[in-house]
């Protein structure tokens, strides 16, 4: 885990009663209780992860079938979801790793109906944005379609072994 900053340390507390607040609101968590959640130290990810944007983390030794909140050991956040930007995906973020630390560890169907409750419409759908936001951010090669144009950026060069999802030609390496 990183250590938040004091100003990260406040963003993070804001965005827990935010999080909170919000699902004490929802019908789905009206016979749940919430208040152990506001006792989870929230942390932040390395921020080179390109992949996760946040993580429950359980403390060790906990058995996999037994897994309540008081086992929560912290979560952590990508720390670009403390960027005003990116506010929405962020409460959306937590929401889901606060659904981990209720004891929902599987995405599952019931999962993803816990997780899909969250009243922000759009903000599931800027996973995808955020992730090529992050790759963007490192990456130091692009892979690039010479049929159709598209671009993957990537940390390593793809040395022919990928094809392009949509027309299947070979990708070239771009330098950035």
């Amino acid at each position: 885990m990183v250590k938040p900053n004091p100003q990260q340390l406040i963003q993070l507390n804001q965005l827990r009663d935010l999080v909170i607040e919000v699902m004490r609101d929802m019908p789905i968590w009206l016979n749940t209780e919430l208040s152990y959640l506001k006792n989870i130290k929230l942390g932040l990810l390395k921020k080179n992860a390109t992949q996760r944007h946040g993580a429950t983390k359980w403390k060790v030794g906990t058995a996999a079938d037994k897994m309540e909140i008081k086992d929560v050991d912290v979560i952590e956040l990508h720390p670009e979801l403390l960027n005003v930007k990116w506010n929405a995906y962020a409460a959306f973020v937590l929401h889901h790793e606060y659904i981990h630390a209720l004891g929902f560890k599987n995405h599952n169907n019931e999962f993803r109906t816990l997780e899909n409750s969250w009243p922000g419409i759009n903000a599931g759908k800027h996973g995808m944005e955020f992730t090529e936001f992050l790759r963007k951010r490192s990456a130091k090669w692009v892979w690039r379609c010479g049929k159709c144009q598209k671009e993957f950026p990537r940390k390593k060069a793809s040395l022919g072994r990928y094809r392009c999802r949509t027309c299947s030609t070979v990708l070239l390496d771009i330098k950035v």
